[in-house]
């Protein structure tokens, strides 16, 4: 079985105002990253905007994206639909460019019964010879998945992990003792990450990891070496910069602070708007705090 672990940073998706992608700009972001030793790279999450792309487009950041990493590290990226023939369709198309695995998410207009969903996932598993990190974020998702389901479909060979942004660890300690103790558990949320990784989860997806790397590989290795108390220190004083995220969208700080780092990323796709002056602010004030925390 395939695991994946560390720190996976959620790539944002550079786009010119014309559609099309900066890729220069995508691959010395997706270099950079790997040089400051990721473990992986997700393009086509929710920090990638991918809701507001093109399938062509979503195909050549994919593109991209495992073009710069060059087998350095593992490409694993989002797959979402509210179709099953869409998600297994994108699926094959990016197993069909060298992606090492897929991130798979459920998308629904009308919420859909226990079985329809854990259908959905299976059909994608059943299609696609990939390894597959099932989604869940009840944030975001009109129908999410019961321990039972996650358990169900941790089952078939191609499904290897599961990154679960509910926040809730009684709910993954629950999956953890009731899964089998192969299937791979990961933190998709900044303030419990350390939590995740003590309870023994696998690895890290991080929009911030995009921004702050370095930082964000503090707390993985700290975790690594059993250092809990180093490990909660240096999570804490990542948390500035995730506290932005509630008030702007995700996507819009990051990009707003990769710009400050001199990465032309462009601005959020329409018809999301770009953040204004004093929202800009806020976020560049919390990206200066954690980085003083590291290097007073």
């Amino acid at each position: 079985m395939t695991f994946f672990s560390g720190v996976i940073p959620y790539l944002v998706s550079p786009v010119n105002s014309d559609g099309s992608i900066k890729e220069r700009v995508l691959g010395d972001l997706c270099s950079d990253l790997i040089r400051k030793r990721v473990s992986g790279l997700t393009p086509l999450g929710s920090s990638g905007e991918y809701a507001y792309l093109s399938e062509t487009q979503k195909m050549r950041i994919v593109e991209v994206v495992v073009e710069a990493a060059s087998h350095r590290v593992p490409v694993l990226p989002g797959v979402a639909s509210v179709s099953t023939q869409s998600a297994i369709d994108q699926a094959k198309a990016y197993r069909g460019v060298g992606v090492d695995g897929i991130v798979v998410v459920l998308d629904s207009y009308f919420p859909l019964r226990e079985n329809e969903a854990r259908k959905y996932f299976l059909d994608v598993a059943d299609n696609v010879d990939l390894p597959i990190i099932v989604y869940t974020n009840p944030n975001f998702q009109r129908t999410d998945l019961s321990i039972e389901t996650i358990c169900a479909i941790a089952k078939h060979p191609n499904i290897v992990g599961l990154k679960d942004a509910s926040t809730d660890t009684g709910r993954l300690l629950s999956i953890l003792n009731r899964c089998d103790s192969d299937f791979a558990i990961y933190s998709a949320s900044s303030h419990i990450a350390t939590t995740v990784l003590m309870m023994g989860g696998r690895g890290w997806f991080a929009g911030p990891a995009c921004v702050l790397p370095e930082q964000s590989i503090e707390v993985y290795d700290a975790c690594m070496r059993g250092d809990w108390n180093d490990a909660m220190t240096m999570q804490k004083r990542l948390w500035p910069f995730n506290e932005v995220f509630a008030q702007y969208r995700l996507a819009s700080c990051l990009k707003a602070a990769l710009s400050a780092q001199r990465y032309d990323v462009g601005d959020p796709i329409p018809p999301q708007a770009p953040l204004d002056a004093s929202a800009v602010k806020v976020v560049l004030d919390a990206l200066t705090t954690v980085q003083g925390f590291y290097y007073r």
